[in-house]
């Protein structure tokens, strides 16, 4: 029998106090003992055969009496739970022995977070996506022919306008760097633009080209930029780079006419509207899905705003560590990682962990809010558009990963995680297109407020028992 006393504590973490008859003690101390002496030798017995009072003389009453104590936790742990009536968060820690005589042990566990939802049915915000223009067409029109422009190598100085072959070495200005370098011998084919053109291209920062116009090929330049507190590079930010050019040629453009041919060159389509026509379609949904992204934001911060959550510290630890993850994601796709991005800020991962709290925690109480919101709306993702968007997702992972890595992500026991990840992708989706709705004043479909109202009386009726440890991946 357990004897459990439950004390809710200020951080969202319950103290549990167990008490265990002298009897359970008595039996684990057995178990130990006999399981110790299976892995030591002896004298006069075989490994397990002696006899408790003699593995105790030989073994020690400490050694047993602590393995006695870890088999108990194990076999009680989940029953501890149990009679305590709590939702954990996670799994708790045994914080002391307080007695003996009888065992009594004092575990901390942290709970699962608690989230009342404030009116979000009562919220509005004025929706008003953007129309995407014929100067945006036109824009991207140009940007198109820019790709697909004839290159033609030139026995001149570079002007606007002109394709240059580049190889660029970057080191930083910074005496205190034992390893400045940030790179040796990069190639670059980067485009002199005119005024007012826009061309995609990886910019080693704003106004390169600039530099570059005037010079001829087997010239070599020298640059130095500094790099704003803000700048998308987080690891160069408020650095100071030289960079040492070297123009091994210079092209000129010619771009095709904007024109039926150019049209049918680049895709299926069969006259120059019909490119402009896809272009307006393919802004207009950008644009939308940019203009909603910025509008749900604002709509759940002030559910947010009006909600009350509260989850343990391990909660605000996990999302802290998965921010920095994602931070070191990004720097890998800089060729950086982040050892280097800490010694170039001169901070410590502790100073860093302190950075991303903030950040954390306002993407932790958004994500409790939306999943709450989910489950109060009952929303529901189906099973064929599951599996459609899970083989989308597979499909385009197949296009952008070596087989090695894509064989080694669809195996059996990943396939799982990519269907639940897809899963919650969807889900987030549907609440946040729900809230939307709600704040545009759009009340929900009425199969989707009958099938709510049904779920709830079924709740009300008859309970689910919920988990005894919930993890909360957000």
């Amino acid at each position: 029998m357990l004897k459990v006393e439950t004390q809710t504590l200020e951080d969202h973490q319950a103290k549990l106090i167990v008490e265990l008859e002298p009897e359970m003690l008595e039996a684990a101390k057995h178990r130990a003992a006999y399981a110790l002496a299976k892995k030591v030798r002896i004298p006069g017995f075989r490994p397990g055969k002696a006899p408790y009072a003699m593995i105790v003389r030989h073994l020690g009453e400490g050694e047993i009496l602590e393995h006695a104590i870890e088999l108990l936790v194990d076999d009680n742990y989940q029953k501890v739970i149990q009679e305590a009536g709590i939702k954990p968060y996670g799994p708790g820690s045994l914080e002391q022995i307080k007695s003996l005589d009888p065992l009594t042990l004092e575990f901390r566990v942290p709970l699962a977070a608690e989230v009342k939802l404030g009116d979000y049915k009562s919220i509005r915000l004025p929706y008003e996506p953007p129309q995407v223009s014929s100067d945006q067409v036109e824009r991207i029109l140009n940007m198109l022919r820019a790709q697909h422009a004839v290159l033609k190598s030139v026995d001149r100085p570079a002007q606007a306008g002109d394709q240059l072959q580049l190889r660029v070495r970057a080191v930083k200005i910074d005496p205190d760097d034992p390893n400045p370098t940030l790179y040796e011998d990069r190639t670059l084919n980067l485009v002199i633009e005119h005024e007012g053109e826009e061309i995609f291209q990886n910019l080693p920062f704003p106004g390169f080209t600039e530099h570059l116009i005037g010079a001829s090929a087997g010239q070599t330049l020298t640059v130095r930029y500094k790099y704003p507190e803000d700048s998308p590079m987080e690891i160069l930010r408020d650095e100071e780079v030289e960079f040492t050019i070297f123009v091994e040629q210079v092209n000129s453009r010619t771009l095709p006419e904007s024109n039926d041919e150019f049209a049918q060159s680049i895709g299926e389509f069969a006259t120059l509207e019909d490119l402009r026509r896809e272009i307006l379609s393919d802004l207009q949904e950008r644009a939308e899905e940019e203009y909603n992204a910025d509008y749900d934001d604002q709509v759940l911060d002030q559910l947010v705003e009006q909600s009350s959550v509260v989850y343990p510290p391990q909660m605000l630890e996990d999302e802290i560590e998965d921010v920095i993850r994602q931070l070191e994601r990004r720097l890998q796709t800089q060729g950086l990682d982040l050892e280097l991005y800490l010694k170039t800020r001169g901070i410590t991962r502790e100073q860093l962990v302190e950075e991303a709290k903030p950040v954390a925690e306002a993407r932790l109480k958004r994500a409790l809010v939306l999943f709450e919101l989910a489950e109060k709306e009952n929303i529901q993702v189906d099973p064929e558009e599951l599996q459609d968007e899970t083989i989308r997702k597979i499909e385009f992972y197949a296009t952008v990963m070596n087989q090695k890595d894509f064989q080694r992500m669809v195996r059996k026991d990943n396939a799982s995680s990519i269907v639940t990840s897809v899963m919650m992708d969807m889900m987030i989706d549907k609440t946040q297109e729900r809230l939307r709705n709600y704040a545009r004043g759009i009340s929900p479909e009425p199969e989707a407020e009958a099938v709510q109202e049904t779920e709830t009386e079924s709740v009300t009726e008859s309970p689910q028992e919920t988990p005894e440890s919930e993890h909360n991946n957000v």
